[in-house]
């Protein structure tokens, strides 16, 4: 079969890399990773989650980026092409809808996520955030959220700047952007870093991020590793799958995805670094979640020297993680209406931003004037963040590796991947038989459905990849015909 001839191709390496990383470093990074990283157990925890990167992410984003590259194209269409060089069922191209559909539908609620950020760097600047308690700056937040045109203003914002970004194109618009955005991240990182450095407890904070305790080494644990580490690197959103179709042949996938993987765990860490030496400085607590942004982190900043500015320029720094993700969300639509269906990308990012802009005004809704409405226990907002979160994506995982370890003739992602013959093999052990394991364990717990025995919980998950193995080599003569449709 011919391959697909790229229309759009990363000027550069560093280009995916700044990319996939900004699509990666978000508000989970800023807040999420420090907070449970000190939760279960500082050190131990971090150990846990980079052994989660290794057998989940890095695994699963290899698959995804040779999947893009070899299908050129959308998620839709680059699963469809690769399927059809493989002789395959054409039906897989669902797997490539669903992420589609999943980065989409994330991204209708995270603008609204993204909007307080950009309203925080305005508040911190004009004074609207000086208070005197962690509740009066809580009430600020409440007051915020009910009011829909300051809301919706905001959310609006970033829903704009995000298309106008894809809008340009691949090079002009994505690569430019995060070629800015990325390194001035990056900068403001280090510089808060050194300011909690100077002006905040720092050793308690390291301390609170590094200790090692072997004691918090549990079931619960281990599935907050294994959670963050799938969806910290975007995967299963078709972002990273379309991102992954820009890349020039002849780039190494696996020592890209290393480096992506490498950086969005130190922007992690740093961001804790940053964060943390604030918050006990000044006696708060560290377990606060999303309000340790929006609301302890601003009185933080209120008591310190220098604090406005620094406060500006840490909200400035969640901002542009927030839209790098924004973007990274949308691209794959864009490139879907684009290709597919011959649209310009400037008409594509239009239509699609009227169809976001629409999902997006029920989610901002969900917090004043729809507040009331609560189907079944959850708002609009909420019911967003649940289908994608714990139905779409750990679907969507299993189903891209089951493909490109069961489905495909070895050969493809062979050729694609260009690994010597023992990294394949590695590869293909870790997509066929731990990576679908380890998905399936946070995709059961996060419905509810298991729970974890103390005793037993790491002899059955060894178990469970063990009886995978055996059987997957014992079945795989009957189950491949009906995987491949051939």
């Amino acid at each position: 079969m011919t391959r697909e001839k790229p229309k759009n191709l990363w000027l550069s390496r560093w280009g995916f890399i700044l990319a996939a990383t900004g699509s990666a470093v978000g508000l989970g990074n800023i807040w999420k990773f420090p907070y449970i990283t000190g939760e279960y157990g500082g050190g131990a925890f971090v150990l846990m989650y980079l052994a989660c990167i290794l057998a989940i992410g890095i695994p699963v984003m290899m698959t995804e980026i040779a999947i893009g590259r070899r299908g050129r194209g959308s998620p839709i269409d680059a699963i469809g092409r690769v399927v059809r060089e493989n002789g395959g069922n054409p039906l897989w191209k669902a797997v490539g809808g669903m992420a589609m559909l999943a980065g989409f539908m994330i991204l209708c609620f995270y603008v609204v996520v993204a909007g307080w950020a950009f309203a925080y760097t305005w508040k911190m600047l004009d004074g609207s955030l000086a208070a005197t308690s962690v509740e009066t700056l809580g009430g600020v937040f409440e007051a915020h959220n009910a009011n829909p045109w300051q809301l919706g203003g905001w959310s609006v914002l970033v829903a704009l700047l995000t298309l106008w970004i894809v809008a340009r194109g691949v090079q002009k618009g994505i690569e430019k952007a995060v070629r800015w955005m990325m390194p001035g991240l990056a900068l403001m990182l280090i510089v808060l870093v050194g300011y909690a450095f100077t002006s905040g407890s720092f050793q308690a904070g390291f301390d609170f991020l590094f200790h090692f305790d072997a004691s918090k080494i549990t079931g619960e644990a281990l599935l907050a590793a294994l959670g963050h580490a799938f969806f910290t690197l975007s995967l299963a959103s078709g972002a990273i799958l379309t991102y992954g179709s820009y890349i020039p042949d002849g780039q190494s996938i696996a020592r890209t995805t290393f480096l992506v993987a490498i950086c969005d765990t130190c922007v992690a860490l740093l961001a804790g670094l940053a964060i943390f030496p604030i918050i006990f400085a000044n006696g708060m607590s560290p377990g606060a979640g999303p309000g340790l942004i929006f609301m302890s982190l601003p009185l933080a900043f209120q008591q310190m020297p220098f604090g406005t500015a620094f406060g500006v320029l840490f909200f400035a720094m969640v901002s542009i993680a927030a839209l790098t993700s924004a973007i990274s969300m949308i691209e794959a639509s864009v490139a879907y209406l684009n290709e597919k269906h011959g649209i310009s990308r400037l008409k594509s990012a239009a239509l699609a931003g009227v169809v976001l802009l629409l999902i997006s005004l029920l989610a901002m809704l969900s917090f004043n004037l729809l507040a009331g409405w609560t189907p079944l226990g959850k708002n609009f907002f909420d019911w967003l963040d649940y289908f994608t979160s714990r139905w779409m994506m750990p679907l969507g995982g299993i189903f891209m590796v089951v493909l490109a370890g069961y489905a495909l003739r070895g050969e493809i992602m062979r050729d694609e991947l260009g690994l010597p013959p023992a990294g394949y093999a590695l590869w293909l052990f870790m997509v066929r038989y731990v990576s679908p394991v380890l998905i399936m364990v946070v995709f059961l717990h996060a419905l509810g459905w298991l729970l974890f025995d103390p005793v037993l919980q790491w002899y059955w998950i060894a178990g469970a990849i063990g009886l995978l193995a055996v059987a997957g080599e014992l079945l795989r003569p009957r189950v491949m015909p009906v995987l491949t449709g051939r």
